[in-house]
């Protein structure tokens, strides 16, 4: 386990710079749940998300160097984040056309129609949370998972996307909206159960 230190992010990657590795430890500790929890989001899959988890915290440590200090660096470490699970999805397709010229339609079928099975008897109050969100459009999506699981403020959602901070204000307002009508018209049986109604 990880010592916590009292050092910020910046005192830390000045370590790391100047040849103490090890202090990368901190960082890595400091930020894990941050970064799975976003992977997470991206890629649906536990395995997969801690695979790329990993992957992301080996590209910020040979990347490291090139942190100006101009954001936060949870706010770098986002960019990073989106990047790798932009790739890790590009090449999962592509592995997964390639097995579906493999397949027989009638296999997937089945196989799909268990996952759906399955999915039906997993769902919980995240899980349905999830899947709401993952039926927004991509920038409702980046603004709420920026802003409630990466805890983000206004104004490094701001940078991260390119807008000013009472864009995203408004942005995150109509997201929330959005999100509540999904819940409302997809999983309203599913809510009224877990409330007990």
């Amino acid at each position: 386990m990880v010592i916590h230190t009292g050092l910020t992010d910046s005192e830390i990657i000045r370590k790391v710079l100047l040849g103490e590795q090890s202090q990368f430890a901190h960082l890595v500790d400091r930020y894990r749940n941050y970064v799975f929890t976003l992977v997470l989001r991206f890629t649906d899959n536990r395995e997969d998300a801690e695979e790329v988890a990993q992957d992301i915290f080996v590209k910020a440590y040979r990347s490291l160097a090139d942190f100006r200090g101009e954001s936060k660096f949870s706010t770098w470490l986002y960019t990073i984040v989106r990047t790798s699970c932009i790739t890790f999805l590009r090449k999962r397709k592509l592995e997964t056309i390639s097995l579906e010229n493999d397949r027989s339609a009638g296999e997937w079928q089945d196989q799909e129609s268990a996952l759906r099975a399955n999915r039906v008897e997993q769902k919980s109050r995240h899980g349905m949370l999830n899947d709401a969100i993952r039926l927004l459009g991509k920038d409702d999506q980046q603004v709420i998972t920026l802003f409630y699981q990466a805890e983000q403020s206004l104004e490094e959602i701001g940078r991260i996307m390119g807008l000013d901070p009472n864009t995203v204000k408004v942005k995150l307002h109509r997201a929330r909206q959005r999100l509540r009508e999904k819940m409302e018209k997809h999983f309203s049986r599913e809510v009224r159960e877990m409330q007990g109604e």
